[in-house]
């Protein structure tokens, strides 16, 4: 895969905007980047993470009363800690700091609980082509300098909804959606939704993992130029 940006960003939705915020940025202490409208009303309240980007979509409707996503803990490395230190943001996700190299993370990962292990290792080394973490084997997966972990646990979604509340997607940055979405699907891949242009702003499409988790690739034009 040719990544345009060396780590992944991790989107969110919710509808609790205020303690959300104030969570991610005073107790987590992520900087604000910008806000995005997305139109549909949500906005998203993008904030940097290390290199990567949080992405709190906020809904100013309801949001689908969905069972969780496979998405079940965002890790983020943490200097001066000598153990895991545990936290939940006002919507019951998982976040937990680290100290770095924990899991093999130097900046962040993110935890999934799968259906099935096999099919997952499958997935993620072929159809999306990303490289084992060495220490640990084939539970986790490198992406840049992110770390894609998961286990295999018997209540794992099989269809996960995409705008339903906590942790629903990841974004690849990638140089060409075009290529590498149809070289996924050449590759065993499923899709979510076939690529599209936002404006000026970016070309993404979304890929689904074997539980129907969402995956997002996008070709941004401030890190790859134009979209043409």
């Amino acid at each position: 895969m040719d990544l345009a940006k060396p780590r992944i960003d991790v989107g969110l939705f919710t509808t609790n905007l205020e303690p959300m915020l104030d969570f991610w940025q005073n107790e987590v202490g992520l900087p604000f980047d910008h806000l995005l409208p997305l139109g549909g009303g949500l906005q998203q309240h993008r904030h940097d993470l290390l290199g990567s980007v949080l992405k709190i979509n906020h809904a100013r409707n309801a949001l689908p009363d969905a069972s969780p996503s496979g998405y079940r803990e965002l890790l983020i490395a943490r200097e001066g800690l000598l153990g895991p230190k545990r936290l939940t943001d006002p919507d019951g996700n998982l976040v937990t700091l680290v100290p770095p190299g924990a899991h093999g993370i130097e900046r962040i990962g993110i935890r999934l609980g799968v259906r099935d292990a096999v099919a997952h290792r499958r997935f993620y080394a072929v159809a999306l082509g990303l490289p084992d973490v060495p220490e640990r084997g084939g539970d986790s997966f490198i992406c840049g300098d992110s770390v894609i972990l998961f286990d295999e646990t018997p209540d794992a979604s099989g269809d996960a909804v995409f705008e339903g509340p906590g942790f629903r997607y990841i974004t690849i940055q990638i140089r060409n959606v075009d290529e590498e979405h149809a070289a996924i699907l050449a590759r065993g891949g499923t899709e979510g939704r076939a690529p599209r242009t936002l404006g000026k702003v970016a070309r993404i499409s979304f890929v689904r993992d074997p539980d129907g988790n969402w995956i997002e690739m996008s070709q941004r034009a401030s890190l790859v130029g134009a979209l043409e």
